[in-house]
């Protein structure tokens, strides 16, 4: 996996190193692969302490991340938020629509008789404090 290509820089981001992580784990792991840290000189910090400490920032960061991604997943909460979001995926035409076994047709059939569709709320707020809170 690689993060902040050819940029050489090194993850310091807690937020995206946890989001970086929640996909590891969901993923189970990196195999075959692992962390790309592109240590190139050319960066204006040259000296070789400068890269020594990028690397432990960058494995620090990580390491924050993975804890952080791990008590997201522990909680529940977010995951939750998530699948009341999506719970219509779960009906019968939203399943056939995810087998690949709904067409226009059923669809703009359904869709006209039941009318406009009430859309629920995204929670997004709710699902930032949650990720937040676990940073």
């Amino acid at each position: 996996m690689t993060t902040g290509w050819d940029t050489d820089q090194f993850m310091t981001d807690i937020s995206e190193a946890t989001m970086v992580m929640l996909s590891v784990i969901r993923n189970r792991g990196l195999a075959p692969g692992g962390f790309n840290f592109d240590a190139k000189l050319r960066r204006e910090s040259t000296e070789v302490e400068d890269i020594f400490l990028a690397h432990i920032s960058g494995m620090d960061t990580l390491a924050r991340g993975l804890r952080s991604a791990a008590k997201l997943i522990q909680d529940g909460s977010l995951a939750e938020l998530v699948r009341k979001r999506y719970q219509s995926f779960d009906t019968e035409i939203g399943a056939r629509v995810e087998a690949g076994k709904g067409d226009f047709e059923t669809l703009e059939k359904l869709a006209m008789k039941w009318g406009e569709p009430k859309v629920p709320s995204a929670k997004q707020e709710l699902a930032g404090m949650i990720f937040q809170s676990a940073l």
